[in-house]
This record gives structure tokens, sequence and C-alpha cells, in this order.
């Protein structure tokens, strides 16, 4: 697959669980960690989706968000990977910041330099990435 997405995820949909005009689809990715997507009812259907289907996860990397305290919250956002950084490239106004999780999953996310420094980010760094379910776009094989 082509595509300009920072993060992709191969997986296999775990659960569908419908509701009312929207589905919550949890997938299975690499190293046994769940990736949550809300898409429509009728995207569930058109994709085919059911339980044990392969299934493809992608995240723009200016929608995943970094936290280095997410221990001392509860969030409402179902897509909580703690992991390390691992990279920080500076650019001129943003920061392309990789974060790896102990199951071995990458996520990039695109942050501005004042919020990398902010944060204090740098490879090491105890981080956790943040992407919401509604930001989860999900694709299948033809």
């Amino acid at each position: 697959m082509k595509t300009s997405a920072r993060n992709v995820f191969n997986g296999t949909v775990k659960e569908i669980r419908p509701g009312a005009v929207n589905d919550e689809i949890v997938l299975t990715v690499e190293g046994g960690q769940e990736i949550v997507a809300i898409i429509t009812n009728n995207s569930t259907r058109k994709l085919g989706l059911a339980p044990g289907k392969a299934c493809i996860a992608m995240i723009k990397a200016s929608t995943v968000l970094v936290m280095t305290d997410a221990d001392k919250y509860l969030l409402s956002t179902r897509n909580q990977f703690d992991g390390q950084v691992t990279r920080v490239e500076k650019g001129a106004v943003n920061s392309e910041v990789e974060i790896r999780t102990p199951a071995g999953l990458t996520l990039c996310a695109i942050i501005t330099n004042a919020s990398a420094a902010g944060l204090g980010l740098a490879p090491g760094t105890p981080a956790t990435a943040i992407v919401k379910a509604p930001q989860v776009i999900l694709a299948v094989a033809r």
C-alpha cells in the first residue's frame, strides 16, 4: 500500500462493537497490541469487516498527541501507547517524534518544536502516544 500516512499497521479484526450510527472496531496488531477505530456502520459493511479479517490501520502523524505524564491522568482516549522516544527530528517549525512500545509498535507524531522542547523529548524519554479512535482510518485489500 502506498500512502502518506506515517503510521500504518497490519492487523486482524478482534471485535466489532456495533452502535446506532458508528461501530467500534478493535484490531490486534504487531506485538499483540490493540488499536481501536470508530467508523460508520456503513463503512463496516462496505469493508466487509468481521472478526478474524485482515485489516490495515492508518494514523496520520499530525493526529498523534504526545504526553510524558499520562500515567498521572485518566484519559478518555481509547488508544494510548506507552513507550520510549526513539527519535526526534527537529524541523523549521515542527518535530517528528517516534515512540516505540515494549511490544515493538512504533508510532510517529508531528508536534511543534515548542511542544517537543517543553516536554523534554529526546531518545530514551518515556512517553505516551495518544490517538482518538475516530482518527484511525481502516483499509482492507480488494
